[in-house]
């Protein structure tokens, strides 16, 4: 009995994601087909130009988006941004600081303030126990 290893594929919308960035910003070439597991961690290793421009310059799906606000997904559908941002739109919002991204920060810094909480609470626990 001989071992054959499979190639692993994704399709180019998971690496998409695992690589941070817009689908439908990269070349058609990475969105028209399957793309291995090495060609990822290739593209991860060592990014071509036109990754290392969409990582700098976007346009960058919601969840870097909301990273780089400081806020979450579903904030930044609360303050009407649905879409993907580039990188000047998202610092241009950071400079208008708009009332609800200024709310949604606070929320957000309340959410991890609790979540903190929270994990000190159950490590405390874990060591009486």
């Amino acid at each position: 009995m001989t071992e054959h290893q499979s190639t692993q594929t994704m399709k180019p919308a998971t690496a998409a994601k695992k690589l941070g960035v817009y689908l439908d910003a990269t070349p058609a070439e990475f969105r028209e087909g399957a793309v291995t597991r090495a060609e990822l961690n290739a593209l991860q290793a060592d990014p071509p130009q036109w990754l290392r421009d969409l990582r700098r310059d976007g346009p960058h799906p919601r969840p870097v988006v909301a990273a780089k606000l400081g806020v979450s997904i579903a904030g930044l559908r609360r303050g009407g941004i649905d879409g993907a941002l580039t990188t000047e739109q998202i610092e241009a919002l950071k400079q208008e600081d708009p009332e609800w991204l200024r709310r949604e920060r606070a929320t957000q810094a309340e959410v991890r303030k609790e979540s903190a909480r929270v994990k000190k609470l159950h490590a405390e626990r874990a060591e009486r126990d």
